[in-house]
């Protein structure tokens, strides 16, 4: 992988993080189109922003359907194909995920564990303080995630049966026409972390940073903090996507705000401009998916 100036890599993660944002709002836009609902543009970006700022604040990101399905009530969609709308990109994008992961590590897994591993033992062994503490907490929020899990079991068999009925509704081909969009978000997100190191006068190798960087990602969605925080920060600094070197602070805090920072920020911004505090605690209360 060719090496790039501070600048060209900041603007190159940038392009992606604003296509990435347009591209699933046309992606839910698109959805709703095949359940026989039409969505503008704006109002489909800003229901992706929304779920955007939720999910990087929430455990599990499962604070995200709901701001999402908030801003798709606000812009008009009835509950039933808004719920619809919604479990047909989760029924889309997770076994997506899942192919790019299994493809990834296909590719890159035995390179990228002889460059990870030494880092990460050392790293353990210097840092166990710190990985106790954080597999409390991380035991903690999880007790606390299942029992919130367990009180909604009803509204997450709904998800799961709108998902299930979106699929058997809604044409094949419109399911088609949206899986590239699917595919950006995924491949661009992992992007991010290689194109930010290729920075550093020595690098390490792309598959290892590919793959590093995936795992870093979507180790979120399993993880019972808000956007992973402190397990995905440790495995980042330990060197799960390899050695980064004495900057890999930095490129810390940068991954980071490219990967949730800009979204949340984007999101929370829309929302405090069009309800305000008081009306966005209603909405969330009163969501069905919350």
């Amino acid at each position: 992988m060719m090496r790039l100036t501070i600048l060209e890599a900041h603007l190159l993660c940038l392009v992606i993080v604003a296509i990435d944002v347009v591209a699933r709002g046309m992606r839910l836009r698109w959805y709703l189109k095949g359940l026989g609902t039409e969505l503008s543009v704006g109002h489909a970006i800003t229901a992706t922003a929304w779920g955007d700022a939720a999910a990087g604040l929430t455990p599990l990101r499962f604070g995200g359907e709901a701001a999402k399905f908030a801003g798709l009530m606000r812009a008009g969609v009835r509950p039933a194909t808004a719920l619809l709308g919604l479990g047909l990109e989760a029924a889309v994008t997770y076994p997506l995920v899942a192919a790019f992961g299994f493809a990834l590590a296909g590719l890159y897994a035995p390179s990228w564990w002889s460059a990870a591993r030494p880092l990460m033992g050392e790293a353990l062994l210097a840092g166990w303080p710190w990985v106790v503490g954080i597999l409390l907490l991380t035991a903690v929020a999880g007790w606390l995630v299942l029992r919130w899990h367990r009180r909604r079991a009803h509204a997450s068999g709904e998800a799961g049966a709108g998902a299930r009925a979106a699929l058997r509704q809604v044409p094949r081909w419109v399911i088609l026409v949206g899986i590239p969009l699917s595919l950006y978000n995924i491949v661009g997100r992992t992007l991010v972390l290689p194109l930010l190191a290729s920075t550093l006068p020595a690098h390490p190798p792309f598959g290892v940073m590919l793959l590093g960087s995936f795992a870093l990602l979507y180790s979120q969605l399993l993880l019972p903090m808000p956007a992973g925080v402190g397990a995905v920060d440790f495995g980042f600094l330990a060197g799960v996507a390899g050695d980064l070197g004495p900057e890999r602070t930095g490129l810390l805090i940068a991954w980071r705000l490219y990967t949730v920072g800009l979204g949340a920020l984007l999101g929370a911004g829309l929302a405090l401009h069009a309800l305000g505090w008081a009306a966005i605690r209603r909405v969330v209360v009163r969501s069905p998916t919350g």
